[in-house]
């Protein structure tokens, strides 16, 4: 009988518990096959990102359609850049997530800008204050060619209620990197001719990268398939460059802060660096101040 009063209130107390999701254990890597068997989870959202036509031609079950340019806009004369933060908290909200609904992100993977947009709009979930964001690991053009199952359906949801609060940790503006040079492991996740500086894109001011940059090309991060690369491999490929130091503070830049996302979503989320941010305005920004110093042909 003491026993049983024991084990009592520990069975009510279980009782009480909600059931715990699936998505608790949302992986930041997706796998085709791990999206097939919980995709139809109600805690897990799916958001494809490629444009309207091609998501209504075929998509994962279950998934709504925000394409990309709604994530990343124009601001201040820079591209790809955050929404204001109240114009990102409707969006978030009117795609029926909140900061506990668990977000797989699916994109294509044809080229490297359509590689890393779904880790843009993954880090920035995560800026708006999403706990819990993975990304399809080969994008939908994995799951086609793996013959899982495709709708036609456009995905209808109920927008989500609450305050959205924005994780401003993983942001860092150009006052920041200014403040930060030489304390900070700052990465480049540009292709080394960029780096170098033997090359730029036509809206970047100038040639040449931050002082006291190291390089990480978001690029390398895939395979030629359009696929992470393995953990083994990453990890690998982190440590050579930024260190094994999960705790010191990187930021990740590039162009326009697209390509960057890439880096920035395998240090932060799929390594487990604590500190890691993005600079948004990155080298557009900071090239148009004729003041801010860049280094040129040199690896150092």
């Amino acid at each position: 009988m003491n026993l049983w009063k024991r084990i009592l209130p520990v069975l009510v107390l279980a009782l009480a518990l909600p059931a715990v999701s699936s998505a608790l254990d949302l992986p930041r890597i997706v796998s085709a096959d791990w999206l097939e068997k919980n995709g139809s989870d109600p805690a897990i959202r799916i958001v494809d990102i490629r444009k309207p036509e091609e998501y209504k031609a075929g998509h994962v079950p279950n998934a709504i359609n925000l394409f990309y340019g709604s994530w990343a806009v124009k601001r201040n004369n820079l591209d790809n850049q955050l929404p204001e933060d109240e114009d990102l908290a409707d969006l978030v909200k009117s795609a029926g997530i909140d900061k506990a609904t668990a977000v797989v992100v699916v994109g294509k993977v044809d080229t490297t800008t359509d590689q890393v947009n779904a880790t843009r709009v993954a880090w920035t979930l995560r800026y708006a204050g999403v706990a819990q964001v993975g990304v399809l690991d080969g994008g939908f053009n994995k799951w086609s060619a793996d013959k899982k199952p495709e709708s036609t359906d456009a995905g209808k949801v109920e927008a989500a209620k609450g305050k959205m609060s924005p994780n401003r940790q993983f942001l860092a503006s150009k006052a920041d990197v200014t403040a930060k040079l030489g304390k900070v492991i700052l990465v480049d996740t540009r292709l080394p001719e960029f780096f170098f500086g033997i090359a730029k894109i036509p809206i970047v001011a100038r040639e040449g990268r931050i002082p006291q940059s190291v390089n990480l090309p978001s690029a390398w991060i895939f395979t030629k398939e359009g696929a992470f690369k393995s953990r083994e491999d990453l990890e690998a490929m982190a440590a050579g460059v930024v260190g094994k130091d999960k705790t010191a503070e990187i930021i990740t830049f590039c162009d326009t802060g697209r390509l960057c996302a890439g880096g920035w979503y395998v240090l932060s989320e799929v390594l487990g660096y604590q500190n890691v941010k993005l600079y948004d305005g990155s080298t557009q920004e900071w090239a148009a101040d004729a003041n801010a110093p860049m280094v040129k042909y040199s690896w150092k």
